[in-house]
């Protein structure tokens, strides 16, 4: 079964650049949603993380904020 992730960013964020890049070099599909785009998926966001800060990514439920490298 493939991994289930979903990504919160917002635009400009090197963190999540550097995220979606290592994502994509590991070939691990995901969901990406923009924390700009949308005040529901802000607040989704702020919700799993207890903090305004992107990336947020969550990985089969678990929850990670930020990007320090694989």
């Amino acid at each position: 079964m493939a991994e289930e992730v979903v990504i919160y960013t917002k635009p400009g964020c090197p963190y999540c650049a550097a995220a979606k890049e290592d994502l994509n070099n590991r070939g691990v599909a995901y969901t990406e949603h923009d924390v700009t785009a949308d005040p529901v998926v802000k607040a989704e966001a702020f919700s799993l993380a207890g903090q305004a800060a992107v990336p947020v990514i969550v990985n089969k439920g678990e929850v990670s904020v930020g990007f320090g490298g694989s």
